[in-house]
């Protein structure tokens, strides 16, 4: 906790994936303006490298490292590269994710329910273990899953991204559960629809989108920097009671 200011993260060092588009770039932003070195990552470095560009025009302090997460060499590998160049890791937001089919549960074929899965939670999983045990080395910190309110209520002709989005609600309980005694606190983000490329399915399709707004009570879609503010209490010291849980930022689309 530095001058009294809760939200403050100076000398913490971060590292968000799936961040160089979306709710991860807004998060890795606001993480650095509150004083986080932010590791920015995803599968491409170029992408990762022009939010890099964004945050150190504007004052703060960012590197982007690519990291494929359906891939266990390269998550070995981004926490290798952070141990050598930081030696600690205080804060880690698993944001990357995979949803390549749009259909009927029953047409999932095993390609499509692979990749999911080897993203959604192999990922999120080793990340997150990986993640904690260098935490643990430097006497704790916070790691924020980004999961989905379709963990919850199953999104139409999502059922496989529903299944791993509830998985890792469960998984983030698993961990706080047991990595409390390190320090180690763990928290879940819950997006409602969120106006992304990887929700464009929904949000370029009217029907869809038109359908999807008569259960949000707040009648709009969320814009991606608006997931942000959460994700910048869960990894500060304003949330330091906080372990286990998981937020909705919906509009209201749970309350049902």
């Amino acid at each position: 906790m530095n001058n009294g200011n809760l939200f403050d993260l100076s000398g913490k060092v971060a590292l968000v994936t799936g961040a160089s588009r979306g709710i991860g770039e807004g998060i890795t932003k606001l993480l650095a303006q509150h004083g986080a070195h932010v590791i920015v990552s995803s599968r491409k470095v170029e992408g990762c490298q022009a939010v890099v560009d964004d945050i150190i025009k504007a004052g703060g302090s960012a590197q982007a490292i690519a990291c494929h997460i359906g891939d266990m060499a390269q998550i070995e590998a981004i926490f290798s590269s952070i141990s050598e160049q930081h030696g600690k890791l205080d804060i880690l937001v698993n944001n990357a994710a995979a949803n390549p089919y749009f259909g009927h549960i029953l047409d999932t074929d095993l390609s499509a329910y692979e990749k999911t899965v080897d993203v959604n939670i192999r990922g999120y999983f080793f990340m997150s273990t990986l993640g904690a045990k260098l935490m643990k080395t430097n006497g704790g910190g916070a790691i924020v899953n980004v999961a989905s309110v379709n963990g919850v209520i199953p999104g139409d002709f999502q059922g496989i991204y529903s299944i791993t989005k509830a998985a890792v609600i469960s998984m983030t309980k698993a961990f706080a559960k047991e990595c409390a005694q390190f320090n180690i606190r763990v928290n879940a983000l819950l997006p409602g629809a969120t106006d992304t490329k990887f929700a464009s399915t929904l949000v370029n399709n009217p029907k869809i989108l038109e359908q999807a707004m008569a259960h949000v009570p707040m009648k709009r879609v969320a814009k991606p920097d608006e997931m942000a503010g959460t994700v910048l209490y869960l990894a500060s010291d304003a949330s330091s009671y906080t372990t286990g849980t998981a937020i909705n930022v919906d509009g209201g689309y749970l309350i049902g």
